[in-house]
């Protein structure tokens, strides 16, 4: 929890700083926002993958279908990747840029969710 206040507080001194910087510089800025995103992100991702080891040991246990956990993790990973990307290009004035990324990470999604469709397809046509 403190480390969560602390990187909160790092964010919105940096966005405070960045603005006063935008008048004067603005590329600066922009790497300072930059630079910002991408330690705060890095941060995250290395608590992240405390859940993500957990979620794997799960997915030990679970036997022939931890492969459909695997595929959730991909899919979180894909969203966060792009949602991450897509902030920076629209802090960057390129909006319509960030809308693509957006897209793109979807797309993605809905490919790696095929293989739990057509598992489920199986299932159900099985039943019947």
């Amino acid at each position: 929890m403190l480390e969560i206040l602390k990187l909160c507080a790092l964010a919105v001194v940096g966005i405070l700083l960045a603005l006063q910087l935008k008048t004067f510089r603005p590329e600066l800025s922009f790497c300072l926002i930059l630079a910002l995103g991408i330690l705060i992100f890095a941060y995250s991702f290395s608590s992240v993958k405390t859940v993500f080891d957990e979620v794997l040991r799960l997915g030990e246990s679970l036997g022939d279908s931890a492969g459909y956990l695997k595929i959730l993790i991909k899919i979180v990973g894909i969203s966060y990747v792009c949602e991450f990307s897509a902030g920076i290009c629209r802090d960057a004035g390129y909006g319509t840029l960030g809308e693509q990324v957006e897209i793109l990470g979807k797309l993605a999604i809905l490919f790696s969710g095929f293989p739990i469709l057509y598992a489920m397809i199986e299932q159900l046509t099985h039943l019947g």
